[in-house]
């Protein structure tokens, strides 16, 4: 007969599993882990989607469109439209667009038709570097920079004074917008769909990530929003699924006065912009 004590029969099958379990936590982890870096890696390719010219191009919006050509401090060759209204003259002042992360500048053709129908406003669009006609590659600091050209041609070339150019930005434009509004001078900054930083918007994004802690571009308009003295408009949808739009709100209720909001019920993100967009603009730009 033998003297060695048998294992409870329990035992083993509740180390198996116990086994599993910490096997599948290590497994995920590592994941989680890989996941994390994979995105870090591709950040850029996140958050910009440039579409070069030889890809996909819309015609300019009339015939009196105007290819300029602007240059960065390191030479790097940008790309824009100058689309003036019939008899323009400088004192009219202009509008600067600073476009979304997506396409090029020539995606946007229907709106400056728009803007120009609705506000008869003189309007220069560009491209970011690796957009559409321009080189380079784009980045945030280098999207600050081709805001700082469009605007020097601007005042430079097309003679209109700073105190006469309204910014306008859609999307992620509207970080561009806003970082222009705080260092130079403009009648008045005009904000659609954007948002209050990227981190708050790659946290909304990817909530199951620490995202806020991992973006390394900032696009901090909701630090720098204070520093913008002039009218502010900003539109948003109430139905966004891309920037959603309670950071919207925070940003209006950030900045500095006079200001106004316009909420555009059950409009996303891609949708056109409504007649009521148009109408409160025009009402905004009339009374400042």
């Amino acid at each position: 007969m033998s003297n060695v004590a048998e294992k409870p029969a329990a035992t083993l099958p509740v180390r198996s599993w116990r086994r599993r379990l910490l096997r599948w936590l290590r497994n995920g982890a590592i994941c989680y882990v890989g996941i994390i870096f994979v995105l870090l890696l591709l950040e850029n390719k996140l958050i910009f989607h440039p579409v070069r010219a030889s890809e996909d191009w819309i015609a300019p919006p009339n015939s009196l469109v105007q290819d300029i050509e602007l240059r960065l401090a390191d030479g790097t060759r940008l790309h824009g439209w100058w689309c003036p209204t019939p008899g323009w003259q400088p004192d009219q002042g202009a509008m600067l667009y600073c476009h979304g992360n997506a396409g090029n500048l020539s995606y946007r053709a229907g709106s400056i038709n728009h803007l120009q129908r609705e506000l008869n406003v003189a309007v220069l669009i560009f491209d970011y570097p690796g957009y559409g006609k321009s080189e380079g590659k784009p980045s945030e600091a280098s999207c600050y920079a081709a805001a700082d050209a469009a605007y020097d041609w601007l005042m430079q070339v097309g003679h209109v004074p700073g105190e006469r150019i309204i910014l306008y930005g859609g999307s992620l434009g509207g970080a561009v917008a806003v970082d222009l509004a705080s260092r130079r001078p403009h009648r008045a900054l005009v904000l659609v769909r954007t948002f209050t930083s990227m981190p708050d918007e790659a946290q909304l994004l990817y909530p199951w990530l620490p995202a806020r802690w991992l973006v390394r571009s900032q696009f901090n308009s909701l630090g720098k929003i204070i520093h913008c003295t002039q009218p502010l408009f900003i539109a948003h949808g109430t139905s966004d699924q891309l920037i959603p739009y309670v950071l919207g709100e925070k940003l209006f209720a950030a900045a500095n006065e006079p200001k106004q909001f316009c909420s555009m019920a059950g409009v996303d993100h891609n949708d056109g912009m409504t007649a009521q967009f148009y109408v409160c603009l025009r009402s905004f730009l009339s009374a400042e």
